[in-house]
């Protein structure tokens, strides 16, 4: 399954973060892999501290116990960490995907 997953830290602890991530990413736990990440260049959402830092990623994970072990070092470290199950949609796709969840959830 993918996640959007979105990092939120202060910005003095770029550099640890940074180290932790360059860690687990390099030999990431059993069960989850990093698709792309990105570094947001301003506050992606209202009300964030001025000093916060904020990293989006697009990952797939075979399990919640793969997720966790990821996150587990950066959130020991300060990390707000937020994963969002997301759906691929096929860019001029969106009919046909609306069409194919409505009849699934037509025959519940």
């Amino acid at each position: 399954m993918k996640f959007l997953s979105f990092t939120a830290f202060d910005v003095s602890r770029a550099k640890e973060m940074a180290q932790i991530s360059d860690r687990v990413w390099g030999s990431p736990p059993k069960g989850i892999k990093m698709l792309s990440n990105h570094i947001c260049l301003s506050p992606p959402f209202p009300g964030l501290p001025p000093t916060t830092m904020v990293t989006v990623a697009i990952m797939e994970a075979d399990s919640a116990e793969a997720m966790a072990a990821a996150a587990y070092p950066m959130m020991l470290s300060g990390a707000t960490i937020t994963r969002i199950p997301v759906m691929e949609l096929a860019v001029g796709g969106a009919s046909k995907a609306e069409k194919k969840a409505k009849g699934k959830a037509s025959k519940k």
